[in-house]
C-alpha cells in the first residue's frame, strides 16, 4: 500500500506531536505532589508513566511510518 502525500505529512506530524507533548506532560507528572510518597514512586507516577512511554512507542511507530510513506513517493 502506498500512502499519499498528505497521509505521510499527517503521520509524521502525529509523530513530532506525541514527542512535543508527553514529554512535558511527564516532566508535570514526576513534579506533581502525588507522585512520590516518602520518596518512593506512587501508583500514580508508574501507571502514568506506563501510558506515557506506551504513547510514546505509538507515536514513534505512527511516525516512522509516515517517513516510510514519504519514502515511498
Amino acid at each position: 500500500m502506498v500512502l499519499s502525500k498528505r497521509w505521510a505529512v499527517f503521520l509524521m506530524a502525529v509523530g513530532v506531536w506525541t514527542w512535543v507533548i508527553w514529554p512535558r506532560f511527564g516532566l508535570a507528572i514526576y513534579r506533581d505532589d502525588r507522585s512520590f510518597t516518602d520518596g518512593k514512586p506512587t501508583a500514580f507516577l508508574v501507571v502514568h508513566a506506563v501510558l506515557i512511554a506506551a504513547s510514546l512507542a505509538i507515536g514513534t511507530t505512527v511516525g516512522v511510518l509516515g517517513v516510510k510513506a514519504w519514502l515511498a513517493r
